[in-house]
């Protein structure tokens, strides 16, 4: 019996996700390839966030921006404290994991642009502005971000694939041919695709962005057919803005996604292959069935045996088990807030910054900088 290490903090169990079959699916589909999940949800945190939370602290950590006992953030293990912004559509899950960690959690409107001083990224900025010792890691343009899944997602994808011969019955091509994931800051696209191309010049890389998002190229996928609305509930995925960290000379091919699609494939998950993750999952894993059954999809990947077509599965159903999607509920209801859950809420009083940190340090990041949804 192989024995397990003893772990010196729940740090060394971020990562190191299983690498799994969607075998049940790919059948149902009628697929000749390899159709496997990157699952994040087996992270410490429950999710892919979990990867660049960590590397962002410890790049600023040895840049002397962190200084345990000095600086202002949040990481229980780590000591420092933190303030996090995000929109009012994020679950109450996130919201009270983020809480039982020690974070202070404030809700900004969910319609307010990104540049807008309502916004989740102007109130972070504000708090950091106004508060000594605060330090913004800022997941949008941290190279931290794509770095974490170059270095280490991506290597254990690689390193999964290699432990796996190839035989007559269950041929492999060795490496991954098709990385399919959604996009949110685009960091783990990004950071994937680098690395993955190095080790198969030949990768194809699969954008996941949703109807009402502008991430997807060429710009023309992004405008709104009629009947089709800029608002959507998935979350994790989307922005209205392009972040630095986003390479989309890196990205071979884009697919749009709908609520609607994403949620049902989320579910399919759970109760075809037992996965419990979350809706951004459903919207990559539809994605990728869709392109694979497409002509060209069907030609270089999917009709074709052997070939290793890996969807990243961002994190877990913890973060939605109120959620109505999950529980079918009337639609209308979904991202809604509870009166409850507003006691936070500085959607109403935005301006008065010097009223929300007087007496308080903390971070400000952008939503679920630490733990929570998917890219």
């Amino acid at each position: 019996m192989q024995t397990v290490p003893i772990h010196d903090s729940a740090l060394s169990l971020i990562g190191h996700t299983p690498l799994v079959r969607l075998d049940r699916i790919a059948k149902e589909e009628g697929l000749e390839c390899n159709l496997l999940a990157k699952v994040e949800g087996f992270s410490a945190g429950g999710s892919v966030k979990d990867r660049i939370a960590l590397r962002m602290v410890e790049e600023a950590e040895k840049q002397g921006r962190l200084i345990p006992g000095v600086s202002i953030l949040v990481e229980p293990i780590k000591g420092y404290r933190c303030i996090i912004t995000m929109p009012e559509k994020m679950s109450k899950e996130k919201s009270n994991t983020l809480k039982a960690l020690g974070a202070e959690i404030y809700r900004t409107p969910t319609e307010a642009a990104w540049d807008s001083p309502e916004s989740h990224i102007s109130l972070a900025k504000r708090i950091v502005a106004s508060t000594p010792n605060a330090v913004m890691l800022d997941q949008y343009n941290n190279p931290a971000n794509p770095d974490a899944h170059y270095h280490t997602t991506a290597e254990e994808i690689l390193h999964s694939l290699s432990l796996v011969p190839s035989t007559p019955a269950r041929p492999s091509s060795g490496t991954v041919d098709v990385i399919v994931a959604g996009a949110g800051t685009g960091g783990t696209l990004t950071g994937l695709s680098k690395r993955l191309r190095e080790a198969n010049p030949e990768l194809i890389s699969v954008g996941v962005d949703p109807i009402g998002s502008v991430l997807a190229r060429p710009e023309s996928l992004n405008v709104l057919k009629e009947g089709e609305s800029a608002i959507y509930k998935v979350e994790g995925t989307g922005y209205d803005f392009v972040p630095a960290v986003l390479s989309h000379s890196d990205v071979t091919h884009w697919l749009k996604s709908t609520d609607a699609d994403s949620f049902a494939t989320c579910k399919r998950l759970i109760r075809t292959e037992g996965l419990l993750v979350g809706g951004s999952s459903g919207a990559s894993v539809f994605a990728a069935l869709k392109w694979l059954k497409s002509e060209e999809g069907w030609r270089v990947a999917g009709g074709v045996r052997g070939k290793n077509v890996v969807v990243v599965l961002p994190d877990s159903i913890r973060n939605y088990i109120t959620s109505s999607w999950l529980n079918n509920d009337p639609p209308s209801s979904v991202g809604s807030q509870s009166a409850a859950d507003k006691s936070h809420s500085v959607a109403t009083d935005l301006g008065d910054v010097d009223a929300l940190t007087r007496g308080m340090g903390g971070l400000a990041t952008p939503p679920d900088s630490a733990h929570g949804d998917a890219e």
